[in-house]
């Protein structure tokens, strides 16, 4: 058997002192293999969104052991945790996170911009792989503002997919959508998903979570697993 692409023991996450403390994430012990897709749920204030960031190295936990790719993360320094990030993970956020003065292919080409090992000039065949993935090529030029909702997430899953990540952590990315874009962005993920990209969502919605092959709950900062539905509803 494989071994799991996304690891943690005992993991926890306190913010404040003294009165103040609060236990976001409390022994949060859980694994994610290569190739699954994988939806988190819970309550608003639940500790998903923090979980997700610990995960993809965009804070730390304040105890417990974390593995990314086999890598023990409380041994990374900060630029090392950055090289791993960007080198495994594309984020999907719920808000886009699109920069407004450039366009849809200078967004998408952000990430590569930190591989120094990547020549400008294979920029381009890049951005328009990724742009016909997502059904955008002739939006290249536009600018976020030009674009629907749904469009700009479109956009903003090719700009995670540029990099060829080997995971998707997908926070809220159905959130702001209406049901015919969320369809739209859930079956980009369902090809991905084919392609063996790891794929994590954070959800409020149970139709998109019911389509993943496990769906843990989150409550009061303890993650559970809960009986899994097995893709369902996937066309």
């Amino acid at each position: 058997m494989s071994k799991p692409i996304i690891a943690t023991d005992k993991l926890c996450k306190v913010f404040g002192r003294g009165n103040s403390k609060q236990q976001v994430l409390n022994n949060v012990n859980f694994s994610i293999f290569p190739g699954e897709m994988v939806a988190i749920v819970g309550p608003s204030g639940s500790g998903k969104s923090t979980l997700l960031s610990i995960l993809g190295l965009l804070d730390e936990q304040t105890s417990g052991d974390y593995q990314l790719c086999g890598q023990a993360i409380d041994t990374l320094s900060t630029f090392q945790k950055s090289v791993l990030r960007n080198k495994h993970i594309g984020w999907i956020f719920q808000n886009f996170n699109l920069v407004g003065d450039m366009t849809v292919a200078e967004n998408i080409v952000l990430p590569l911009t930190f591989d120094k090992t990547l020549k400008k000039s294979q920029y381009s065949e890049k951005v328009s792989n990724v742009l016909k993935k997502v059904g955008l090529l002739e939006k290249a030029g536009s600018f976020p503002s030009e674009l629907s909702g749904g469009q700009q997430q479109r956009v903003a899953i090719a700009r995670a997919l540029i990099t060829e990540p080997e995971i998707l952590l997908c926070d809220e990315p159905t959130g702001n959508l209406d049901s015919e874009n969320a369809e739209l962005v859930m079956q980009l993920f369902h090809e991905f998903h084919q392609e063996n990209c790891t794929i994590l969502l954070i959800t409020h919605s149970a139709e998109i979570s019911e389509q993943c092959q496990k769906i843990y709950r989150i409550n009061d900062g303890k993650l559970v697993l809960t009986p899994a539905t097995g893709l369902k509803n996937v066309v």
